[in-house]
């Protein structure tokens, strides 16, 4: 195993630097740097300007329009990004159904809706999660009965994150009921303008409406849209998930992160104090730890070693690490970090009264979005008893 980088990894970082820097826009990093508020705007506009250069499909081989980087590459890539303050790539359509598509799509399909995908003009969102299949997502209800050449799609999403940006979701539906849960299910991709389509955004503890509700009433969707093989929609969605090992960790976002927290509490006078200082230098251990973490896998990956099964180990890290750092943000701006009042910070107030800072209004916002992390993806204590099963035996 070796976590040094190369001069040629080294120079590749260099050049990826200099591009992100000199093309990402100054108030969309000032943005991402202070956490405020993104717009769909904002985060598309990025993803444009990365699928110019045929950066947005980062992770695509070249037969399919990518740069066919390796996995160290990748890593470098997102890092650089993280760190200039560059909003993250909205993951549901070059991340994760991108890969679908080029590995169980026909070639009508790829030809279709990657070079969308790729440049950053379709908006794709993810259609998993209902009442009641959330982590046991085998139990969907979702149905899509075949009528000719389409099928009548019925049923509720929820969660869906980002939803109300959406042109086009990759849906799992119930085409059966015979057998296991597993073996009834489809992977269906769906024009989110469809007529019977129904977004209702839900607004969360944070006064966002990152998720919504999803609503189809006997929605047409053309049988051209269905992925590979009817009721062989697990397996797709499998493949899907395994696109998500070291990204889901989001060590990259967590080192720009410390680095906001140690500007924070310069700011706000408790860096001085050294019991203070100690929480921050033991976050700042495990942050380092988890990236030898992630390293490690992707030297596995490199050398073309299997790579350590230890995805559930990076998402309880990872996602314990986002609710540190926000919480001790928190605690270092004190008062100033109170809740906002949602129509003050809609009228462009970012705190500028006596002690306050832009910084700081965000806050708690924050804060309360990132309780979601160790639930998300697998609740921890989901991840916990896999963690146990696979890798501990």
């Amino acid at each position: 195993m070796d976590l040094a980088f190369t001069p040629e990894e080294q120079a590749f970082r260099a050049e990826v630097r200099e591009w992100v820097r000199s093309h990402l826009p100054p108030e969309l990093a000032h943005k991402v740097h202070n956490a405020l508020r993104l717009t769909r705007e904002d985060m598309q506009g990025w993803a444009k300007i990365l699928g110019k250069k045929g950066w947005l499909a980062y992770g695509w081989p070249k037969q399919f329009g990518g740069p066919g980087w390796n996995a160290v590459q990748k890593h470098l890539f997102e890092e650089e990004c993280a760190l200039a303050g560059a909003p993250r790539i909205v993951p549901f359509g070059p991340v994760m159904v991108a890969p679908v598509i080029m590995a169980f799509g026909s070639p009508e399909q790829q030809k279709r809706f990657l070079p969308g995908i790729a440049s950053g003009e379709v908006w794709w969102s993810q259609g998993y999660s209902e009442p009641g299949a959330g982590s046991d997502l085998a139990s969907l209800k979702t149905r899509a009965e075949r009528v000719g050449d389409k099928y009548i799609v019925n049923g509720q999403k929820t969660w869906t994150t980002l939803g109300q940006h959406g042109d086009w979701m990759f849906n799992l539906v119930r085409t059966s009921t015979e057998g296991k849960p597993q073996t009834g299910i489809s992977f269906l991709l769906l024009d989110m303008k469809s007529p019977g389509v129904t977004v209702r955004p839900i607004k969360l503890l944070d006064g966002e409406c990152e998720v919504n509700e999803v609503f189809f009433d006997n929605v047409e969707v053309p049988a051209d849209q269905l992925i590979g093989e009817e009721n062989k929609g697990w397996t797709y969605a499998k493949h899907l998930l395994s696109h998500e090992r070291t990204n889901i960790a989001d060590v990259n976002r967590s080192k720009r992160e410390l680095e906001r927290l140690k500007r924070i509490a310069k700011a706000e006078g408790v860096w001085d104090d050294l019991r203070f200082r100690d929480q921050i230098a033991l976050l700042e251990v495990d942050i380092v730890a988890l990236e030898m973490l992630v390293l490690r896998v992707l030297s596995a990956e490199k050398s073309g070693k299997n790579s350590l099964d230890i995805a559930g180990l990076l998402k309880i890290k990872g996602s314990e690490i986002q609710q540190r750092y926000s919480e001790l943000m928190m605690l270092a701006a004190g008062p100033f970090s109170l809740p906002f009042i949602e129509e003050a910070m809609e009228a462009g107030w970012q705190g500028d009264f006596p002690g306050g800072a832009v910084a700081n209004a965000p806050l708690a916002s924050s804060y309360f979005n990132l309780r979601k992390t160790t639930i998300y993806g697998g609740s921890n204590e989901v991840q916990r008893n896999i963690v146990a099963q696979t890798v501990l035996g």
